[in-house]
């Protein structure tokens, strides 16, 4: 061969070898799965260190670089019935819904035995119940929280979501703030969340019936935006209509990053309505399509949102959320969700200059728990989540349902 070309092609191998290097390593590529048990932290630069080891050294973040701060699994509270949704109304209580209709207490980490309140109407026989569950973000003057609960209504099953005081010692004064969303023993989506705009979002499962999550006279499977009182915002993509977004299949988190980039994880379908898998991490915007039952998996269409992250085979991801606190140094600016399926906590390294850009993900390997379905942020930066162990898909284990939390040593 000339010896020309052959210099010529060592050449252009050797820029290419350096143009890879150099864009894995700015993060140009796809997001990188991360081995269980270890973070990847970015910041000026990229450094792994092995969350099964202590680590005791303090670095200098103003160097780029990120301090690993130890931590525990440590149980809270047990014996729950599926717990499905945790709020903090101070530093001292947690209100915690359970799906059969209870509504519990605890107090200094110890669960009492009375319920603050019970939804007796509530219907719970697969996925449905007493969901989701709020504060108003005004909560300490006017003592508000909201549920999203499932109940009969003749053959059918519908959502509600209703605002009730808190009386410390008891829940009054009901509003119902919308009404006849459509449910179903499965597909009932119900988180309810404010957002970073003081307005309240609530996921809708597809009901089972797929196409509603198209049809914009339906509110199944959409994600709803109204006002803390149930009147719709004039700000809405939809005129007069309740929809922030459409093309859902059964939503079962929403999270804002410090940046205000909302967050969604959904379910996708399990081979009565297509092929398993296809589970979503979706970024959320205003007036668009997400495409359920159009395009599931990896397939794309001209007009449809396409997901940050897919999960085949399926992990049934649950409720997610931002954490915004450098109690745990490293998880700063991170998202958690909970696996039902796939069993355990994943995180998601999110870009320290871009909150839309997934730099890599994993299955944290200290939670062994089973299924996880509530994932919340406590008021001293411990992360909060729970099991479902009990709803008729997990292995039980002694003293489930359980509280955990991930905190510092």
């Amino acid at each position: 061969m000339n010896k020309k070309l052959i210099i010529i092609l060592i050449s252009v191998l050797v820029v290419g070898a350096g143009l890879y290097l150099v864009g894995d390593y700015l993060g140009w590529w796809m997001p990188r799965v991360m081995e269980k048990g270890k973070v990847v932290v970015v910041d000026n630069g990229r450094q792994e260190s092995d969350l099964t080891e202590a680590v005791t050294e303090n670095l200098d973040v103003d160097q780029g670089e990120v301090a690993v701060v130890e931590y525990r699994v440590e149980e809270v509270a047990r014996g729950l019935f599926v717990p499905w949704s945790i709020v903090f109304t101070s530093a001292e209580r947690m209100l915690v819904t359970e799906r059969d209709g209870k509504v519990r207490q605890v107090i200094n980490d110890v669960l009492q035995d009375a319920p603050l309140h019970v939804f007796s109407e509530v219907s719970a026989l697969e996925e449905e119940g007493l969901m989701g569950m709020t504060l108003d973000p005004d909560y300490e003057n006017n003592r508000f929280i909201y549920f999203c609960l499932a109940y009969p209504r003749g053959d059918e099953y519908v959502d509600k979501v209703v605002r009730w005081r808190d009386n410390i010692d008891s829940l009054g004064e009901e509003t119902i703030l919308i009404d006849d969303i459509p449910a179903a023993v499965y597909h009932a989506g119900c988180r309810v969340k404010f957002g970073p705009d003081q307005k309240l979002y609530i996921t809708t499962g597809d009901a089972t019936e797929r196409y509603l999550a198209q049809d914009m006279n339906s509110l199944a499977g959409k994600i709803l935006r109204i006002n803390s009182d149930g009147s719709i915002p004039a700000d809405n993509p939809f005129f007069g209509s309740p929809v922030w977004t459409l093309g859902h299949r059964n939503s079962q988190g929403i999270a804002w990053t410090k940046e205000g980039v909302m967050y969604e994880t959904e379910h996708g379908p399990s081979g009565f309505d297509g092929p398993g898998g296809g589970d979503e991490i979706n970024i959320i915007q205003a007036g668009q399509n997400y495409g359920w039952p159009f395009v599931s998996h990896e397939q794309s269409q001209e007009g449809l949102e396409s997901p940050k992250l897919v999960f085949t085979p399926a992990e049934a991801p649950a409720d997610i959320i931002y954490y915004n606190s450098d109690v745990i140094l490293q998880f700063n600016g991170n998202l958690f969700f909970g696996v039902l399926k796939g069993e355990g906590i994943i995180r998601i390294v999110l870009d320290p200059s871009d909150a839309t850009n997934i730099l890599e993900y994993e299955k944290m390997a200290t939670v062994n728990v089973g299924r996880v379905r509530e994932v919340a942020l406590g008021p001293e930066g411990a992360i909060y989540f729970t099991t479902s162990n009990r709803d008729g898909r997990g292995t039980l284990r002694e003293g489930d349902d359980r509280i955990y939390r991930i905190i510092t040593n």
